[in-house]
């Protein structure tokens, strides 16, 4: 893959992860469970943690990494966030589909040549994503056992 190539593909990547970062910040708003908004928090840091690793990434690749969502995240972010539950069921189940797209969206750009740094941080993105929808779904799980 052209180095411009994947800087692209790295930097869609990135949009993607600042979306996530910034839905979570809508979820803690709403969340009062202070058990589950430590949760959040937790895997919010993990989604921060993602995005500085894609940024140098791309920096390393001589590129320059986009700073934020963009305009279509910004108002896409926006519309949902006028359709966020305030249940910690519902948060909880918006945070599963938004963790699945973002698997989905890793996905796609695990399937272009990357270069083989690359292929491994997009693996080690998608494999925390997994584990987020894991620990979300633990959330619903002890919500039902209590």
């Amino acid at each position: 893959m052209v180095n411009g190539e994947e800087i692209t593909a790295l930097n869609d990547l990135l949009k993607g992860l600042y979306m996530g970062i910034h839905a979570y910040e809508r979820f803690l708003v709403k969340i009062r469970d202070a058990s589950v908004k430590q949760q959040f928090q937790t895997i919010q840091q993990g989604i921060k943690s993602q995005a500085q690793d894609v940024a140098k990434r791309i920096q390393d690749l001589n590129g320059i990494p986009v700073d934020s969502e963009g305009m279509i995240g910004a108002i896409q972010g926006y519309i949902s966030s006028l359709q966020i539950p305030d249940d910690v069921d519902g948060i909880v189940e918006k945070a599963i589909k938004g963790e699945t797209l973002g698997v989905e969206m890793a996905e796609k750009v695990v399937r272009g040549n990357l270069s083989s740094a690359s292929f491994e941080l997009v693996r080690h993105v998608l494999d925390q994503d997994r584990e987020h929808v894991k620990q979300l779904k633990s959330i619903s799980s002890a919500k039902v056992q209590s």
